[in-house]
């Protein structure tokens, strides 16, 4: 539950930049940056607000920087911030001692000759506290300089936009959006302008920004003293600063309850993504940048909820989606300004959740309540709904795909050109609608009513399916029937037909062994294998240039958990000793404390995109509780 950071990592600027950390406020809104303070995205803030739900989210405090004066009388500043002149100052971040990020909080601690000085934070409910205290030596100044901005997570706001802000006796408000307070505060108005954040640099986009300082709040401290700040949005006043730090250790020791070491920093990782919105539980795909999307959290459900004792709030979660059903269809996602329906598999992954729910849960209710939406959704898929979406009525196998579009969960697309458009019957689709069928009719036979139909349609599917997707490779066929015939690409979606509950299974295990072999790293599974003459090793790059590689090698997480099923299932007791010892050391490596939504398919294997992604959480605590 704790990780240790010393001088080799938090005091080199490289090295400490590339580890960051995120404390998530439950509504969708965070704190987050890297182990050495220094900003190094657009994201990165103390105080980042779901403005209201997590589709859209608002910077506003951007930072704190400490500045110590010594009984000498010297000045000695503790941030770092880079420049877009390429200057490094001030460089706070060499007196580091050691930060710690324990039940998913981080901790610094500054050492200035005897002088110890250390952070704490929190973030909840949309707002967020600061501790700093000095921990050792003779009584010391400390002085904050509160560095604000209100203005899109994703986008930057410059000095000439103005920032309207209104002083009051203890901080500040901005934009009449939010508010600062601590004691000690002195006005201030200047801008510190281009402020350099060298991640987003590297992803090709706009890295600078102006920051504008609020004032700075002061404290005269003796060891043992605190000067405690807060920032928050809304009418209501929050707790002191250390209540807020001291609530969310205790909200982290329940969530770890009796759990082993691994087991409970998954638990408490995977608390980040729950969220309350204005319409009721929901989840966050990913940190910093990802909102809602339909498909990741019906993906995520089962570790997310039904592994940490979450299912009441899960009930809540599978009515709400339940309501947005559309021609057998989930809404998808609104992170784009619209609710679109634009995915082929979510709703099919709503069947799976709902199924897995009632079956752990033991929830007969929900059950009953649900039926008919899935009922809905198969006769949707049946009768054919939107882009092409429909079961093929000569082999009862699911068919999509329509010109511009990427309906599967390898959905890039460059310029409106899908990179992987999969038209056609996509292997992991025919596996879920298969798997889907089983899961009504299952829910059907629970509840005393009649569910031959239901297993004649699944009968007729795994035949067909056994007959077209094994291919002449050893492995099956990613895509048959598509606009260039069958595509035998080795891509780890096949797994589907092996680790979902009601799929197909074929008696064959050559295919698992073909994904081990090729596509098995130390973080999770490589999207294509690497022999393929379309494979792109490094997922890196502006927009284009990572929207290439996406699927098309990079190696996804989320998969260990229907790859170490597809095992469990397929070749009994044969998941390897060691299996995720990769992924639970990269709970220190990168987005300290979680999983990221991608690594470099090349070895070596760089993480990449999103830190902290929900569903690479989610499967790799189902698949370590199943271990």
């Amino acid at each position: 539950m704790a990780y240790l950071f010393g001088t080799q990592v938090c005091a080199d600027l490289d090295a400490g930049a590339r580890r960051e950390w995120l404390v998530a406020d439950g509504r969708g809104g965070y704190a987050m940056g890297t182990l050495s303070g220094l900003r190094t995205r657009r994201y990165h803030g103390l105080l980042v607000v779901a403005d209201p739900a997590p589709a859209r989210r608002m910077l506003a405090l951007a930072a704190l920087d400490p500045v110590l004066e010594l009984p000498s009388g010297a000045t000695v500043r503790l941030a770092v911030h880079e420049w877009a002149s390429g200057v490094v100052d001030p460089v706070g971040h060499t007196l580091l001692d050691c930060v710690e990020v324990r039940d998913g909080l981080p901790r610094w601690r500054w050492r200035v000759g005897e002088v110890v000085v250390e952070r704490e934070l929190a973030v909840r409910d949309g707002c967020v506290g600061v501790v700093h205290r000095l921990v050792a030596g003779p009584p010391v100044g400390l002085s904050l300089a509160a560095l604000g901005t209100w203005r899109d997570a994703h986008a930057e706001r410059r000095s000439g936009d103005g920032l309207r802000v209104v002083p009051v006796a203890d901080g500040a408000v901005v934009e009449d959006a939010w508010r600062i307070a601590g004691p000690g505060f002195i006005p201030a108005g200047d801008w510190y302008v281009g402020a350099y954040a060298r991640e987003e640099a590297a992803r090709g986009l706009n890295p600078v920004e102006d920051l504008r300082r609020l004032g700075d709040f002061a404290a005269t401290l003796s060891p043992g003293e605190a000067l405690e700040v807060v920032a928050w949005t809304g009418s209501r006043v929050p707790p002191p600063a250390g209540e807020i730090v001291a609530s969310a250790r205790q909200r982290a020791a329940r969530i770890a309850g009796g759990r082993d070491s691994v087991e409970a920093t998954l638990a408490v990782a995977a608390d980040a993504f729950v969220v309350s919105t204005p319409t009721g539980p929901d989840v966050v795909a990913g940190y910093p940048w990802f909102g809602v999307w339909s498909r990741d959290t019906m993906t995520a459900y089962e570790g997310l909820f039904l592994a940490t004792g979450r299912a009441d709030e899960g009930r809540d979660l599978l009515r709400s989606y339940a309501a947005t059903v559309s021609d057998g269809m989930l809404a998808n996602t609104a992170d784009t300004g619209a609710t679109e329906y634009n995915t082929a598999d979510a709703a099919l992954w709503f069947l799976h959740a709902v199924g897995r729910h009632v079956e752990v849960a033991g929830d007969d209710d929900l059950a009953a309540d649900l039926l008919p939406t899935l009922e809905a959704i198969v006769a949707a898929h049946l009768a054919g709904t939107r882009f092409g979406i429909r079961v093929d009525p000569t082999e009862g196998l699911l068919t999509q795909g329509v010109p511009g579009y990427a309906l599967t969960w390898m959905d890039a697309r460059v310029e409106g050109v899908p990179v992987t458009p999969r038209h056609g019957k996509a292997v992991e689709l025919n596996a879920l609608w298969i798997n889907g069928l089983g899961a009504v009719a299952a829910l059907r036979e629970r509840l005393g009513q009649d569910a031959a139909d239901a297993r004649r349609l699944r009968f007729r599917a795994v035949e067909a399916f056994a007959a077209r997707y094994p291919s002449p490779h050893g492995w099956l066929y990613d895509v048959v029937d598509g606009p260039d015939g069958d595509d035998a690409a080795l891509r780890p979606n096949q797994l589907l037909a092996w680790s979902l509950p009601y799929g197909p299974r074929l008696d064959d295990p050559r295919p698992v062994h073909a994904v081990t072999r090729a596509l098995l790293t130390p973080l999770g599974l490589r999207s294509l294998a690497p022999d393929d003459p379309a494979y792109l090793g490094r997922h890196r790059g502006g927009p284009e240039q990572r929207d290439r590689a996406y699927h098309q090698g990079t190696v996804w997480p989320w998969l260990i958990g229907p790859y170490t099923d597809a095992l469990r299932r397929r070749v009994p007791g044969q998941v390897p000793e060691g299996l995720f010892d990769g992924l639970v050391a990269h709970l220190g490596e990168w987005g300290v404390f979680s999983v990221s939504e991608t690594a470099d398919g090349d070895p070596g294997h760089t993480a990449t995109g999103c830190p902290y992604q929900a569903w690479s959480v989610a499967e790799l605590l189902r698949a370590w509780r199943n271990g």
